[in-house]
């Protein structure tokens, strides 16, 4: 079972969310994996602190063009929908930077005028925290796209366990890429307009993806009742209330994981473990 945690905008709490929701299930002996697909700004791992038992780089395959066989048809800037290779002057020109990877552009080269070699984008690294198993992703810097990186990283999910993944904050193309696929998303968002206008804009990405969702709601009373009306009225069910309790900042400025600096909020988390795991077999 693939769990994101998602939210419309950053600063909601979802990395103290997911990160203690693993750790919950984990001392429940559930077998279970963090991923954390913040691949810009990874953070689960001053949290949790695993120990990194390997790593390895990450690379998308780019075009190469052999300009003695290229015919200058243009079907591969034809097919290429982000202008990662296109035709000028007579010649096949690349932007490996722009390339998603997909391999369009060779597939139709009739000439054989396009192989592919290896970009590095970043690189993947896993170990473990404990009864946690942890996977994250780093972003080469000054690579401009994350995706691709992203993509990669789900792909060492394996087949069996339960995996949360801690998505980029907002509803752009990485929190897109994160959670296509998954089985369910928590979308976690706060009590305030800027709370409810993002969560808006997150409750309808994950609709056209098709995947089923929940609200959770953190930092309950430092707003107003407009989230829990607009769930209402969209029949969106709230899985957890986490109250505005300033330990909870304390113990996050301080790298600690919410349920390790307060056991007292371990119950909330067993039960939002086990109705999502209840929304799974449902």
């Amino acid at each position: 079972m693939k769990i994101a945690v998602a939210s419309g905008k950053g600063g909601t709490g979802k990395t103290t969310i997911a990160s203690s929701l693993a750790l919950c299930l984990a001392d429940n002996r559930h077998g279970v994996t963090f991923v954390d697909c913040d691949v810009e700004e990874p953070n689960g791992f001053i949290f949790l602190k695993p120990t990194v038992e390997s790593s390895e780089t990450a690379s998308v395959p780019v075009p190469v063009v052999n300009e003695a066989l290229c015919t200058a048809c243009a079907e591969c800037g034809r097919i290429c929908r982000f202008s990662a290779i296109v035709c000028l002057g007579g010649a096949a020109v690349t932007f490996p930077e722009l390339c998603k990877g997909c391999g369009g552009c060779s597939l139709v080269c009739d000439d054989g005028a396009i192989t592919e070699t290896g970009r590095v984008v970043g690189k993947i690294e896993s170990g473990s925290s404990g009864r946690l198993g942890f996977l994250h992703g780093k972003l080469r810097v000054g690579e401009a796209m994350s995706p691709p990186l992203i993509r990669r990283l789900k792909s060492k999910i394996p087949a069996e366990g339960i995996f949360i993944l801690d998505a980029p904050p907002g509803t752009s193309c990485p929190v897109v890429e994160t959670i296509r696929g998954c089985d369910f998303v928590l979308l976690v968002t706060e009590p305030t307009p800027f709370g409810l206008n993002d969560l808006e804009l997150a409750v309808e990405m994950v609709r056209l993806l098709c995947v089923p969702f929940a609200v959770g709601v953190n930092r309950i009373g430092s707003g107003d009742d407009r989230v829990e009306r607009f769930c209402r009225r969209e029949d969106i069910p709230i899985l957890f209330e986490l109250e505005d309790d300033r330990r909870i900042a304390a113990a996050y400025s301080r790298g600690e994981p919410l349920i390790r600096a307060l056991p007292e909020y371990g119950r909330l988390f067993e039960k939002l473990g086990t109705g999502l795991l209840m929304e799974k077999s449902a």
